[in-house]
């Protein structure tokens, strides 16, 4: 697996990947992501800032697009009480389904994790929703540690930390 840094040219791969994650979700019963979460405007401001990261088949941009992840510097609305500069933060993370269970999801945490010791930030921190077992399970297999269960609006959020060190 080849992991690089969104550009431009990666809009449309990035949404559809996340625009499909949300599909299969929602088929599934278990609904997660708004239309708004993946718009072109949104993710083009993220992928401006250098957030988003592809998860591909082979170098260059003409392979195959398998998963992608946002990682973010800081994150005050899920975890306010962190102090800045502490932690890299990852967000939407989406495997397209042909290749779901094929170790995307580990290879982009694995890269998380290496970006943020490259950052030299000592804790990678995520959230996802408290009733997905399935993802908790990934992350806790992965070596992440629920830090705390928080309600924000209707959705009650399990976070989860990973300390990282050299």
């Amino acid at each position: 697996m080849y992991i690089d840094q969104a550009t431009a040219h990666d809009l449309d791969a990035v949404v559809s990947t996340l625009q499909e994650a949300a599909q299969w979700l929602q088929g599934n019963g278990r609904p997660l992501w708004s239309p708004a979460d993946y718009s072109a405007e949104r993710i083009g401001r993220d992928i401006g800032a250098s957030a988003y990261w592809i998860a591909r088949s082979g170098p260059g941009p003409g392979a195959a697009v398998a998963g992608v992840m946002r990682l973010d510097p800081e994150d005050p609305h899920y975890w306010p009480e962190i102090a800045p500069g502490s932690s890299l933060y990852l967000h939407k993370l989406a495997v397209r389904r042909a290749w779901a269970g094929q170790g995307v999801s580990t290879a982009l945490l694995r890269f998380a994790r290496e970006r943020t010791l490259v950052l030299q930030r000592p804790w990678l921190r995520l959230d996802c929703v408290a009733d997905r077992q399935g993802l908790r399970s990934l992350y806790e297999g992965f070596g992440f540690v629920l830090h705390s269960e928080v309600s924000r609006g209707s959705w009650a959020l399990a976070r989860y930390e990973m300390a990282v060190t050299g």
